[in-house]
C-alpha cells in the first residue's frame, strides 16, 4: 500500500490492528522525512506528496486516538489456524531415524 495515496482512506485504517497503525506511522514519518531531505536538496519533484504525507500521518494519529478514546471501535483480531500438538527433540530424532535408511542400507545399495 503506498502512502499518501487514496488508497490510505479513514474507512480502511478501521480494518488495521494497532501494530499496523503504528507500523504504518512509522512508514509515513520516514517517507515525510525523505521528502523533506529531498526538498532541502531541491531534489523534491512532486510537492504536493509532503502534504499528502503530512495528512496521512494525521488521519492514522486520528485513528489511533479515536479508538484510545473508544469512539472508534478495534478491529477483533485474526486468529490463525491450529498448529498441530509439537513434537519434542526426541520424538522428532526417531521419527527421522525410522523414515530414514541407515548408513548401512545405504552403502549395500551402492
Amino acid at each position: 500500500m503506498a502512502i499518501g495515496s487514496k488508497e490510505l482512506a479513514s474507512n480502511e485504517l478501521d480494518t488495521f490492528e494497532n501494530e499496523r497503525l503504528v507500523d504504518e506511522l512509522k512508514k509515513a514519518k520516514e517517507e515525510l522525512f525523505n521528502l523533506r531531505f529531498q526538498a532541502a536538496t531541491g531534489q523534491l519533484d512532486s510537492h504536493g506528496r509532503l502534504r499528502a504525507v503530512k495528512r496521512d500521518i494525521a488521519r492514522i494519529y486520528t485513528v489511533i486516538r479515536e479508538r484510545e478514546l473508544g469512539i472508534r471501535p478495534t478491529p477483533a483480531p485474526v486468529e490463525a489456524p491450529a498448529e498441530p500438538a509439537k513434537k519434542s527433540k526426541k520424538a522428532k530424532a526417531e521419527t527421522v531415524d525410522e523414515t530414514a535408511p541407515s548408513a548401512a542400507e545405504e552403502t549395500k545399495e551402492a
